[in-house]
């Protein structure tokens, strides 16, 4: 049996959420007359009570509260909705945001910027979680991943290569301890270890199974880094990111190491023409990051 119409059933919620009709009025703005309208014709139609009326207001019944909780998620969905078709009306302005993991700031805060120089009326906000954010939420326009490739349903997922991961350490690590000759040396050398992450498992997997000696670890990517800087041990970052920091190689990326890339957009606003401008530029920022898509 329908729940149609949508009018009701909103007016419904909101009375839920007030406790009274004439708080669902203020906040429907309409008369009070046309909320009980409403709730009296919804219960009808489903002939099941969702209210027990008292002098304070009206509390919703069992069967209310299983409603009510269907359409707080079909109201999330209609504003999203509505944020949806905004973007696509508003063209190239308005909010754009952006997630990926926290080793790839560095490469998106350029895109960013040049998103801002080239469309003024961008408000770009680059999220760095480890936590991967729902784009079919609205939680983010673009999401660019690492690891595996992402499978949730409606998202438009492409390939960016694969971000090559060296082993480095800093000039005063090396002035101290040596640069290792290969990999038999590195025995004799102290590492920076890893937390969880899509970046990670490869180069922690590789560190378990030559047995190294953590000197240092943590699961924050900046903290990693500063402890390579200051000489605390050798530890793995993007090539790239690497030479900003002016670390020193100690051994090239290997395959195993590596980190695939995908580029992920949701179908609803794949072709809008900010997400497109915004997937344009991060193609091209980050092509001095990455290897080409493998062939295989």
């Amino acid at each position: 049996m329908g729940l149609e119409p949508w009018d009701e059933l909103r007016t419904a919620l909101h009375v839920a959420r007030a406790g009274t009709v004439s708080g669902a009025a203020v906040s429907l703005g309409v008369h009070h007359a046309t909320v009980i309208r409403h709730i009296d014709a919804l219960e009808d139609r489903i002939a099941v009570k969702l209210f027990q009326r008292h002098a304070k207001g009206y509390t919703p019944t069992e069967a209310g509260r299983a409603l009510f909780e269907v359409a707080r998620e079909t109201e999330q969905r209609f504003e999203q909705l509505s944020a949806r078709l905004q973007d696509l009306q508003e063209g190239i302005s308005g909010p754009l945001i952006v997630t990926t993991i926290p080793e790839l700031s560095a490469a998106l805060v350029p895109v960013m910027a040049e998103m801002l120089r080239s469309y003024p009326g961008l408000l770009p906000c680059l999220r760095t979680e480890e936590r991967v954010l729902r784009l079919e939420y609205g939680e983010a326009h673009v999401a660019v991943r690492a690891g595996a490739k992402p499978q949730e349903p409606d998202n438009v997922v492409q390939s960016l290569g694969d971000l090559p991961i060296g082993l480095y350490a800093s000039e005063s690590y090396l002035a101290q301890h040596g640069q290792p000759r290969d990999e038999a040396d590195l025995a004799s050398h102290r590492f920076i270890g890893m937390g969880e992450g899509e970046l990670r498992p490869a180069a922690a997997a590789w560190m378990q199974a030559q047995g190294v000696a953590i000197a240092f670890a943590s699961n924050d990517h900046n903290t990693r880094l500063a402890a390579i800087s200051s000489g605390l041990g050798l530890g793995f970052v993007p090539e790239a990111l690497a030479v900003q920091a002016g670390l020193t190689r100690v051994m090239r990326s290997r395959p195993d190491w590596s980190a695939p890339l995908w580029l992920v957009t949701h179908v609803d606003l794949h072709r809008s023409p900010k997400v497109q401008a915004c997937t344009k530029l991060i193609r091209a920022h980050l092509a001095a990051w990455i290897a080409p898509p493998s062939t295989a």
